[in-house]
């Protein structure tokens, strides 16, 4: 199987431990499931690999935006983990969960004043300030505050990350960033020198998603250095923090290569202190920002199948009772995904098919090509894999149709409802 949480047992397929068609009934469909245990075992793998390779100072931050709901948080906050957050409303379910924000950073290219002025209201621990403007208005609000704000600086180290374009974020054509090629990067930490109430206490970096290439991590670590460096020997100033952001890429599909993220977190680490050691400098408290690599693997997504419809000579269709508003990474990145049917896992998959919406949208597609037993019908229940991340957060109610609830798992046969699911009801509550 794709991930090691999913096996099959009499006929069926399970997930973290749990008759997946046992949970649908339960709970219904469309259904969002989350391992609980296996988004544990992630964040302590993460940290585990930077103690041993980085050092205690140094973190994971777990990136909101895969997948944010209070019980995340919660989770992230046991499992002393840092955060970071791009919008007031991560911030403020993170304040509903009881997340100490000390521990968040605040990322966003385009934060608002009223999104500066709450995030200090919280008392978030550092912003991720993407741009001069942004640094100004920092400083504007925390002069009022009569403060002092820490803050890393985002900068664009330039570099190709071989993904999605849609995903591609360290490039110099980019709207995240300063770029240090362009000479940017360094007018604006010259810039942020001289706001007094502002701490500048290092740099971030994020080069994209879905990343499994052998040295972009590297590459990325090598050019931050060397700008830390740069900074250092000509102006005075030393960084403190080197937040390399996220990116790692997880299975969707047997296809995909399977990461091993201690061995990659070592490879960053050699190149960090190979660096620093080259250049002169101190290594400074590495951070990293996974997010997909957390929580994907830990999601499974269920749906009950309703009309197949087989065109002659062209293909057939097996339709869904969700589709791309609980998951439009396929209508956006033609996503690959691994499909199965729970109910029939151990029968033959000889039918190829395409597993589609039930919107009214031509381009609502779960996965093309799929292979599913023949006996595929009505009732049957489909499971798209690996679905943790990038599904419930990008979700909407296009065609009015409720977001699906999320159900946690934890301990091979326990189950809790983390987000209920919507109602019509919801769906006209704004409405005036």
């Amino acid at each position: 199987m794709i991930c090691d949480n999913i096996t099959k047992k009499d006929g069926r397929l399970q997930f973290a431990g749990q008759d997946t068609v046992e949970l649908a009934k339960k709970y219904g469909t469309p259904l969002y499931l989350m391992d609980e245990d296996k988004i544990r075992e992630n964040c302590r793998m993460y940290q585990r690999a930077f103690q041993k390779h980085f050092g205690a100072s140094s973190k994971p931050l777990y990136a909101s935006k895969a997948n944010c709901f209070k019980r995340i948080y919660e989770i992230m906050a046991e499992e002393a983990m840092g955060i970071d957050v791009v919008s007031s409303g991560e911030i403020y379910t993170a304040v509903k969960a009881g997340y100490p924000l000390s521990e968040a950073y605040f990322h966003g290219n385009n934060k608002t004043d009223e999104d500066i002025s709450y995030a200090m209201e919280c008392g978030v621990g550092c912003f991720v300030a993407d741009n001069a403007e942004e640094v100004a208005a920092i400083e504007k609000e925390a002069s009022r505050r009569k403060m002092k704000q820490k803050v890393l600086l985002r900068l664009s180290p330039g570099i190709d990350p071989h993904t999605f374009e849609a995903v591609a974020t360290g490039k110099v054509d980019s709207k995240f960033g300063s770029a240090i090629e362009t000479g940017q990067a360094e007018e604006i930490v010259l810039f942020t020198l001289k706001q007094p109430h502002i701490e500048l206490i290092g740099f971030h970096c994020h080069v994209g998603s879905q990343i499994f290439g052998e040295d972009v991590f590297e590459k990325s670590a090598t050019i931050m250095l060397e700008f830390i460096a740069d900074m250092q020997n000509k102006h005075g100033y030393k960084a403190e923090i080197l937040d390399l952001g996220g990116g790692y890429g997880v299975r969707y599909v047997e296809s995909d290569p399977h990461l091993d993220v201690e061995k990659k977190v070592a490879q960053v680490a050699e190149a960090v202190h190979q660096t620093c050691d080259r250049l002169g400098i101190e290594v400074p408290e590495i951070h990293m920002e996974p997010g997909r690599s957390i929580v994907a693997a830990a999601g499974m997504t269920l749906y009950t199948a309703g009309s197949i419809k087989s065109i002659p000579g062209y293909k057939n269709y097996v339709s869904i009772d969700g589709g791309m508003p609980d998951n439009p990474r396929f209508a956006l990145y033609g996503s690959a995904y691994t499909c199965l049917l729970a109910n029939k896992i151990d029968e033959p998959c000889d039918f190829k098919a395409s597993i589609v919406g039930r919107c009214c949208e031509s381009g609502d597609i779960i996965q093309e090509g799929v292979m599913l037993p023949s006996s595929v019908e009505k009732g049957d229940i489909v499971a798209v894999c690996t679905t943790g991340a990038y599904n419930y957060s990008m979700a909407s109610n296009y065609n009015r149709l409720g977001r699906p609830p999320t159900v946690m798992l934890r301990g091979g046969s326990q189950s809790y409802i983390a987000v209920r699911r919507e109602t019509i009801e919801d769906l006209c509550q704004y409405d005036v």
